[in-house]
């Protein structure tokens, strides 16, 4: 059973949210999931909430900011990082400079690749999910 918080998920593919869900659903994580596409809506969400999420799951290729910039700007607010919210980059193209960004300037959980079929997405959404219903973190309960 996962925690209650819902799941983020930054994605402006309307496919790959609808394959998210599946999989949750496929895997019966309870999780509420709240997408959005793009940054600027997500971090409107994440100021105005008082919710916990368990986990924001990013693209990094976003309309209007790159999920890089997203990250960047929750970083940069003092209230978000008291949050200590886990954040993974979970993204069809990786580039490496992104992710020496994301590990050396930023508080970034994971960066992942997209896998190409459903089993494989599958089984990457459970290993994560799996790995943040059980860490322990400055508000995981």
């Amino acid at each position: 059973m996962a925690k209650p918080g819902p799941i983020i998920v930054v994605e402006d593919d309307p496919d790959d949210k609808d394959i998210l869900e599946d999989v949750l659903k496929d895997l019966n994580i309870p999780n509420k999931l709240i997408w959005f596409t793009n940054g600027p809506a997500a971090f409107h969400h994440l100021k105005t909430t008082s919710e916990q999420p368990l986990i924001i799951l990013s693209d990094v290729n976003l309309p209007i900011q790159s999920g890089i910039e997203f990250k960047r700007q929750v970083d940069s607010d003092s209230e978000l990082r008291q949050k200590s919210i886990p954040f993974v980059f979970f993204s069809t193209s990786i580039d490496q400079l992104a992710v020496n960004e994301a590990y050396t300037k930023m508080t970034v959980q994971g960066f992942f690749q997209k896998p190409g079929n459903y089993d494989q997405i599958k089984n990457v959404i459970k290993v994560i999910v799996e790995y943040w219903k059980i860490c322990r973190h400055p508000n995981s309960g």
